[in-house]
């Protein structure tokens, strides 16, 4: 089994990742798992990705394909298939994905994407908050205080928001998101190979879906 797994900030790709991993055994790789396996194995595409990285660059996407289309090579993957996230993020290198996946003889099978309205996922990643005394974490929809406006640990009514959890920040990085995201769905849904899966529903639910979505692939 051969995936691509998508969704925005907040949407829970993560946890769904986890779990596709325990029940398909498929290899989890995510674009950083790629330059730091390659760097540190001192390949000729590593070093050359470590020779951006270190200047404080972006990796050019002809470094970043020839990385990638070294790990698909590898026997784990060839042995097992991978679930690639964080990568393609744009259209280039979901072209040049399609190519690298037929060169490793690994072409995709599906691309799982976890959908949750932009609205919803605002408010999931700015209900952070945080105790200014002891510096406890709290959330409002997920895990408020026993008693509202008093710290469960210290006792303490004083709390803040980190700069990267306020409303109008989340906004933003949503938007960026999006715009890099939806060329990426067309392109997918384009070629038929895109699999939407509701992530506003509990977290057993939409796993249930993607399952189902996997072990029909």
């Amino acid at each position: 089994m051969n995936i691509v797994l998508m969704g925005l900030p907040g949407a829970g790709k993560g946890t769904q990742a986890e779990r596709i991993v325990e029940d398909f055994s498929v290899i989890h790789i995510s674009t950083g798992d790629m330059f730091r396996q390659a760097m540190s194995e001192k390949t000729e595409v590593g070093l050359n990705a470590k020779s951006f990285i270190d200047k404080g660059e972006l990796v050019p996407d002809e470094v970043t394909e020839a990385v990638v289309q070294e790990r698909l090579a590898k026997d784990d993957v060839q042995k097992n298939g991978y679930m690639l996230d964080g990568f393609p993020r744009t259209i280039a290198q979901a072209e040049a994905l399609q190519t690298i996946a037929k060169n490793v003889n690994k072409p995709i099978d599906g691309v799982i994407l976890i959908d949750v309205k932009p609205e919803v996922l605002v408010e999931r990643l700015s209900g952070r908050y945080i105790c200014s005394n002891c510096g406890a974490t709290y959330h409002k929809m997920f895990k408020p205080t026993k008693v509202e406006g008093t710290c469960d640990v210290c006792g303490s009514h004083d709390f803040y928001q980190r700069e990267d959890d306020k409303p109008e920040t989340v906004k933003n990085r949503l938007k960026v998101n999006i715009e890099m995201n939806t060329p990426l769905i067309d392109f997918y849904s384009d070629l038929g190979l895109l699999y939407k899966v509701d992530g506003e529903q509990e977290i057993d639910e939409v796993y249930s879906k993607v399952k189902s979505i996997l072990q029909n692939l």
